[in-house]
């Protein structure tokens, strides 16, 4: 991992883009890093624009938001529209290829994964499909370790949701290890 990663999850409300920057930062810290998560989301919470920013550092932090994201994680067209000009040439944007379909070009590395399909397949809804980006996420960079994850996944989402959480991390991280080989 670099010195300093600047990571922004974007949606729309009720898509557990907040939630899923709240998991990242807590286990950046059980890492053994330095993190600070911010978020904002529309009046109207569900349906309109919402978005979650995590900085993870080996140093300390000196500015708690995002300025150029090396990593774009975008869950809704509106979401790749507003923030894909936010990304570093270069960094990493992961979309959901089930909501979004169309990718402007740009200079960076991309990566599709349908996350709320996939989560409609095997959990039945689309509620998880923010935990499978985080589990794509994970593998494909490397930058927290898998229990640091489990145990923030535990300390944040209600424990009847603890289980079914930890299987849609690992589910997003089998997808991209399989994609990976």
């Amino acid at each position: 991992m670099a010195d300093k990663i600047e990571i922004r999850i974007s949606g729309l409300g009720g898509q557990g883009v907040v939630l899923a920057g709240q998991v990242l930062g807590k286990a950046a810290v059980y890492s053994g890093k330095n993190a600070v998560q911010t978020q904002s989301y529309g009046a109207e919470a569900r349906g309109s624009a919402a978005k979650s920013e995590v900085i993870i550092s080996d140093g300390k932090i000196g500015f708690p938001m995002v300025r150029k994201c090396d990593i774009l994680i975008a869950m809704s067209p509106e979401a790749v529209e507003k923030n894909v000009k936010a990304l570093k040439e270069g960094g990493l944007l992961l979309i959901d290829s089930t909501t979004v379909k169309s990718v402007p070009k740009i200079k960076a590395r991309i990566f599709k994964l349908p996350a709320t399909g996939i989560s409609e397949k095997v959990f039945g809804e689309r509620l998880y499909a923010n935990i499978i980006m985080l589990g794509a996420l994970i593998r494909m960079t490397d930058m927290i370790n898998e229990k640091a994850l489990e145990k923030a996944i535990r300390d944040t989402v209600p424990e009847k949701a603890v289980a079914i959480n930890i299987q849609a991390y690992k589910k997003g991280e089998d997808i991209v290890g399989q994609i990976l080989s």
